[in-house]
């Protein structure tokens, strides 16, 4: 299923139906009082956040969204029928925006949370309404009231407790199709990630997180270069962020800057990302040159004070400690690493 985080849509509630003129024909009734009866209500457009979507592919070929109107009064007080909602799912992670001012409206970030995006006109009341001691005969009544509309932005932003962030091709996809069952495309080229991944790491203990994948950073990502700030906004609610680096090809062999590269286009996304623990790690030491440099690496982010793990994706050596490491970091999510 194709992936699509981000949607224009138009919503528009149903108008309330009109109240009714009638009066009431009896037998040996002659003149009849009015009893013409309200019209019902409009149909309210709902979201309803639910985990069995992970998309908004639907809604990109439905960009109209009109709830149906509320039937009219007719005689004998008789009130028109209220109109269904329109109840649209959309997957937990949803942010519902004014498209015009982007206002945030609503964060649909748990499942079975509900916003009422436009609500249904009230019925207009039917002439029996209207009788008063000098007027016995009112023929009129009210129309309904119209329904809401808007043009919304909706945007998802996945739930996970670790967001993997890295330059292109440093192995994140690897990491994550190794420690859960998510089974993204890997190959040995830049950006073979075009879309967020998201996989559930099942540990001892019975403990368990939720990994999110995402492309690959280049600089300029803050700006939209490679997509980024698409990308970035899917790791904006992680409690941690998992760094992984990648020494292996030229021009990024050097883990420092490839370190500060990608957290300045955290900052200039976000400031509040510098916030989030980070756990660093260099990926692919299976590789004998990797392996060469690694303590040198090492030594040079211990000297700035950061912790260097190592690891391999594809051999999986180093992989319970990290993943310890990580467990730990979660337990203990105030407390950045060092």
């Amino acid at each position: 299923m194709k992936f699509v985080d981000e949607v224009k849509i138009y919503v528009k509630a149903g108008h309330g139906g009109s109240g009714c003129v009638s009066f009431r024909r009896e037998k040996f009734v002659p003149k009849g009082g009015p009893d013409g009866g309200d019209g019902g209500k409009g149909g309210d457009v709902i979201f309803r956040a639910t985990e069995s979507h992970h998309t908004l592919l639907d809604l990109k070929y439905k960009q109209h969204q009109i709830a149906k109107n509320g039937g009219h009064g007719s005689g004998n007080h008789r009130t028109g029928k209220s109109a269904a909602d329109l109840e649209i799912p959309v997957p937990v992670g949803t942010v519902i925006r004014n498209f015009d001012t982007g206002e945030e409206l609503a964060d649909l970030s748990e499942n079975g949370g509900t916003f009422i995006a436009a609500r249904g006109g009230i019925g207009g009341k039917g002439n029996a309404h209207f009788t008063t001691s000098t007027h016995q005969t009112p023929r009129f009544a009210q129309e309904g009231m119209e329904g809401e509309e808007f043009t919304l932005k909706l945007e998802l932003k996945l739930l996970a407790d670790v967001g993997i962030i890295g330059f292109p091709n440093a192995g994140k996809s690897t990491f994550i199709s190794r420690v859960s069952a998510a089974k993204p495309k890997i190959a040995d080229y830049p950006f073979t990630t075009l879309t967020p991944h998201l996989g559930v790491v099942k540990y001892r203990d019975n403990r368990s997180f939720v990994l999110a994948d995402i492309p690959g950073l280049i600089p300029g990502a803050h700006e939209g270069l490679g997509m980024g700030d698409k990308f970035l906004k899917h790791v904006e609610r992680t409690s941690l962020l998992l760094h992984i680096l990648d020494i292996s090809t030229e021009p990024h062999t050097d883990a420092w800057t490839n370190f500060t590269t990608i957290n300045q286009e955290l900052e200039r996304y976000n400031p509040e990302m510098m916030e989030k623990p980070q756990i660093v790690a260099l990926n692919k030491i299976d590789l004998p040159h990797v392996r060469d440099n690694a303590k040198k690496q090492v030594a040079l982010f211990k000297k700035k004070g950061i912790i260097l793990h190592t690891f391999s994706a594809v051999t999986g050596e180093g992989l319970k400690e990290l993943l310890n490491k990580i467990i730990r970091q979660l337990d203990a999510p105030d407390q950045r690493e060092r």
